[in-house]
C-alpha cells in the first residue's frame, strides 16, 4: 500500500528538515519548488479549444469529492482514474506522466473521500464510519455515471491502481454497462499472498546483498504473514525492505520523485500537500481489514474486457497472482502486458510504453 510507505517517507522528510544540511535544503519544499510549479502550470495549460480543463467538487456519497477533468479533445474516450493509497491521490503527481495521455483520452482523476483535497473539503467528524470498501465502490459508480451523464458518452474506460484496483474491480463487477474495459496497475487478486510474495522477496534480496540489518529487522515477524495479526508494525517491516529492494520503483531503494511531486503540482496548492499524508493516516487503519481479506480468485469471468499492465520487478504487488487470474479468467477480451522496466510506479517508470499500450489496445476498445 501507498499510504504506509508515504507516512514513513513523510517521517524521513521532516527529520532531514529539521536537521537543516543547508539554507537551501532546510527550507521548505513550497519555497523550494515555486519556480518549477510556474513552469510546470505553464506547460500544462490546455489551450486548444477542442480540449477541457477542469476542477470541480462533485456531490457524491453524501460529500464533497474533488475531481480533476482534462483533455485536448472532448470526443476523445473517457478514463476514470482510480487512484491507489489507500489515500494517495494521483491528482497532484498526474503532471508528471499524463500530458501525452491527454491527446488520446479525456482524463478523469478524482481524490477518494478522505483523500487530499477531498480531505480538505469535508468536516471529518463521522467520515470514519464511511471509510469502507463497499463505500468507496459505490463513490467511483456514482461518479462513473455523474461523468458519463455530465460529458455525454456512452461508456468509460475504467483504470485502477494499487489499492484502487480493488475498488474498480468491484465496480467493474457490479456495474458492467458503465465501463468499455477495465485496465489494473498493479492488481490486487490475494492480498495476503502479495504479502507473503512480497515479504520473502525482500528476504531473498537481503541474504543475498549480506543485509543483516534487513535480515535481523525481518526475523522479527517471521514467518510473515504467518498465523499472526497482520498488525500495521508488522506491516510495515514487511513493506519496508522488499521495496528497498526497487519493489516499489525498480531499480531505486526509494522513489523521492513521487513523494515530492506533489509540491510541483499545478493541481494542488502547496498548502494542500499536507493533506495527503493527513488523509492517509485517517483512512489506513480503519480499512485494513478489508484490505487484507481481498480476494478476487473467486471470480471466474469477467464481465468486460480486462488488461493488467504488470511491472515486472514489483513487489508491492506482487504480479504472479494477477497473471495466474489472468491466464484463467473468462472475459470478452483479456490481455496482460509486461513493463520490463518498472516496479509498482510503472506510469511514471515507462511512461512511452504506457502511453503506447494505452493507444495500442485500450483506445480501440472503447468504440
Amino acid at each position: 500500500m501507498l499510504s504506509l510507505i508515504r507516512q514513513l517517507s513523510f517521517i524521513v522528510l521532516v527529520c532531514f528538515f529539521a536537521m537543516g544540511a543547508d539554507a537551501q535544503q532546510s527550507s521548505p519544499p513550497a519555497v523550494r519548488y515555486a519556480s518549477g510549479r510556474k513552469v510546470i502550470k505553464d506547460m500544462s495549460t490546455i489551450l486548444n479549444p477542442d480540449g477541457i480543463q477542469e476542477n470541480f467538487e462533485a456531490p457524491i456519497g453524501g460529500i464533497k469529492q474533488w475531481v480533476c477533468v482534462r483533455g485536448q479533445d472532448t470526443s476523445n474516450p473517457i478514463i476514470l482514474f482510480v487512484h491507489g493509497g489507500p489515500a494517495s491521490p494521483m491528482a497532484p503527481v498526474m503532471w508528471s506522466f499524463q500530458r501525452p495521455l491527454e491527446e488520446y483520452f479525456t482524463v478523469v482523476q478524482y481524490d477518494q473521500r478522505a483523500s487530499g483535497k477531498t480531505y480538505l473539503a469535508n468536516d471529518t467528524t463521522g467520515l470514519g464510519a464511511t471509510i469502507r470498501v463497499k463505500t468507496f465502490v459505490e463513490d467511483a459508480i456514482q461518479l462513473a455515471e455523474l461523468i458519463r451523464k455530465k460529458y455525454h458518452k456512452q461508456k468509460l474506460i475504467l483504470v485502477g491502481h494499487s489499492w484502487g484496483t480493488i475498488v474498480a474491480m468491484h465496480a467493474a463487477l457490479q456495474r458492467p454497462d458503465l465501463f468499455y474495459a477495465y485496465v489494473g496497475i498493479g492488481q490486487a487478486i490475494n492480498v495476503m499472498e502479495n504479502e507473503k510474495l512480497s515479504f520473502d522477496f525482500g528476504m531473498q534480496e537481503a541474504i543475498r546483498t549480506k543485509n543483516d540489518t534487513a535480515i535481523q529487522e525481518m526475523k522479527t515477524i517471521a514467518p510473515y504473514p504467518g498465523n499472526k495479526p497482520v498488525t500495521r508494525e508488522r506491516i510495515i517491516i514487511a513493506r519496508k525492505w522488499p521495496q528497498y529492494y526497487g519493489g516499489l520503483a525498480a531499480y531505486r531503494s526509494e522513489p523521492q520523485y513521487f513523494f515530492s511531486a506533489p509540491y510541483l503540482s499545478p493541481e494542488y496548492a502547496p498548502e494542500d500537500v499536507p493533506a495527503i499524508d493527513l488523509g492517509s493516516m485517517f483512512t489506513l487503519g480503519r480499512v485494513m481489514d478489508e484490505f487484507l481479506a481481498t480476494d478476487f480468485n473467486g471470480v471466474k469471468e469477467f464481465p468486460i474486457p480486462v488488461l493488467m499492465f504488470m511491472g515486472r520487478h514489483d513487489y508491492t504487488t506482487p504480479n504472479a497472482p494477477t497473471d495466474r487470474w489472468l491466464k484463467a479468467v473468462k472475459a470478452p477480451y483479456k490481455k496482460g502486458i509486461w513493463f520490463e522496466h518498472s516496479s509498482h510506479l510503472l506510469p511514471m517508470e515507462e511512461p512511452g510504453k504506457f502511453l503506447l499500450s494505452f493507444v495500442q489496445y485500450v483506445r480501440p476498445l472503447a468504440k
